[in-house]
């Protein structure tokens, strides 16, 4: 099975500079060993399973806390897909493949 978490999260309360609150979240991603990739607006992550996407949630909300946050922003989103792996790479590899192919191999 193949989880990819598209995960947004920081604390609502601590002003706006956020990347000291950030960082530690990425760091634990990081750690965590599961295939990962930042972006400005959020970080994607490809897990085995829906409660390993659920605990990095869980424990990235656990260190704003850590940090004082009395309030956290969170969006998530799931692609799950049984059967498959290597999609957090693998998706965009596809769709690169289209975009360098002839317009009569596209369709």
């Amino acid at each position: 099975m193949s989880v990819i978490l598209d995960l947004t999260i920081f604390p609502t309360d601590q002003g706006s500079s956020l990347s000291r609150f950030v960082a530690p979240v990425i760091a634990m991603i990081r750690d965590s060993g599961f295939e990962h990739q930042l972006s400005p607006m959020g970080t994607q992550v490809e897990t085995d399973t829906l409660p390993e996407a659920l605990a990095i949630i869980e424990r990235a909300n656990a260190i704003l806390e850590g940090f004082g946050a009395e309030r956290v922003y969170v969006v998530a989103k799931f692609d799950i897909r049984p059967g498959a792996s290597g999609r957090l790479t693998g998706k965009l590899d596809s769709v690169r493949r289209r975009l360098d192919a002839p317009a009569a191999e596209q369709s």
